[in-house]
């Protein structure tokens, strides 16, 4: 049986009622006082203080203060008035009975309405973060992207200067070349034409006979002959060509691996770019590039570096909603679940990068051994050993060495 708190004390004024309430050595704290608009209860074991109070107040308002072995109520009124006792007098059970009902009912119904103005307080604030988030991204990109336009203006102005510069060069020396020849021509045809003024000509055939031995002498091929070799191109520099062969996509070689399961693999992969679900009411807020799996797995390896687990986990989440078919995702997400305690759900993710990861192929060799020691991870630190199968264990034994 609870023992009823009689002693107390109060006073009032038009607007507030002041009661004090003493403790009995009793220790109180926040959670044993329950008030609404015309009901005050105290409950400390054994001890217990109940109130019907006489009018309504403003319980949202009022308060309570611990302290000195008692409890100090200030409690004010709705409408300004001068009560004739603290508590309603002359009252029957079943009416108290209906006031103590209604009274837990209303603090249930606020409680209530205050935890969903939490939760939707909670999700605008983690919307308003990834949109910050995304935004701060966009900035940075776009000054990444700036800082490379301008580079490359600079760069092209430096390519320009440096073909003029060389055309530049190259006239030059072909002009050089050019007057070097017409030095040469000159002094030769100077040379021709004092032979032919000193050429005596007495008859006809003397004349003959000297042109044909003009002839005969080669003044003018030699002539030729030099002009010729002015004209020459210099011969070609030697350089050394290199031959790039095309790799292949797998590095093993073609003896050693398995081509319809590798075809296949690729062939998967491929797939997997291709689809994309755009059509989501999460999404309808977010830009068009915003709804890229790739750009959102970029933003949540980023978050996962920062420390910030549950934006990399909501990035990951956006992403497999858009294309859940590819296992780096859920590779990604069960490292995230890890760091975050989540360990049933990092056996999951692990689980379902396994499944999309197949045929087992060279390629995707990393990413089986990551799987694996992930879910293996999460199997031991819920002591689950048994459930742990024999190549992750091995897998993590590996990982360690």
């Amino acid at each position: 049986m609870p023992v009823w708190l009689r002693e107390h004390s109060w006073r009032q004024t038009l607007s507030a009622v002041y009661l004090s309430l003493p403790l009995r050595g009793a220790r109180a704290t926040p959670a044993n006082i329950f008030c609404s608009e015309q009901y005050l209860k105290v409950s400390i074991p054994p001890f217990l203080f109940e109130a019907i109070l006489y009018a309504p107040i403003d319980d949202t308002n009022s308060t309570a203060k611990i302290g000195n072995g008692n409890i100090f109520f200030t409690l004010y009124k709705k409408e300004p008035a001068m009560w004739d006792s603290l508590t309603l007098a002359n009252a029957d059970k079943e009416k108290l009975q209906d006031l103590r009902e209604n009274a837990v009912l209303k603090a249930h119904e606020k409680a209530k309405e205050e935890t969903e103005a939490k939760k939707i307080t909670k999700q605008e604030n983690k919307k308003y973060a990834l949109e910050a988030t995304m935004k701060l991204e966009e900035a940075e990109r776009k000054r990444i992207e700036d800082l490379k336009e301008k580079e490359r203006q600079k760069v092209t102005k430096e390519l320009e200067l440096w073909k003029n510069q060389q055309k530049d060069g190259d006239k030059y020396k072909s002009m050089q070349k050019k007057g070097a020849l017409h030095e040469e021509i000159e002094p030769l045809k100077q040379r021709k034409n004092e032979k032919i003024n000193k050429t005596q000509i007495p008859n006809e055939g003397t004349s003959k006979t000297r042109l044909k031995s003009t002839k005969g002498d080669g003044s003018c091929s030699i002539f030729s002959q030099n002009l010729k070799e002015e004209l020459l191109p210099a011969p070609r520099a030697a350089a050394t060509i290199k031959v790039n062969f095309t790799p292949r996509v797998f590095p093993t070689a073609l003896r050693e691996s398995r081509v319809p399961e590798e075809e296949e693999w690729l062939h998967k992969q491929a797939e997997a770019r291709r689809i994309i679900n755009s059509d989501l009411s999460e999404l309808e807020d977010l830009k068009e590039e915003e709804k890229n799996p790739d750009w959102l797995k970029d933003k949540g390896n980023k978050m996962f570096a920062m420390g910030d687990y549950l934006g990399a986990v909501n990035a990951y989440n956006l992403a497999v909603k858009l294309n859940s078919k590819l296992p780096v995702l859920y590779l990604n997400r069960a490292a995230c679940h890890l760091k975050l305690r989540n360990l049933h759900k990092a056996i999951e993710d692990s689980s379902k990068a396994l499944e999309l990861l197949t045929p087992p192929v060279p390629d995707n060799e990393n990413a089986r051994v990551k799987a694996h020691v992930r879910r293996g991870t999460a199997f031991c630190q819920l002591e689950l050993y048994t459930e742990v199968p024999v190549d992750e264990m091995w897998s993590r034994s590996m990982a360690g060495s």
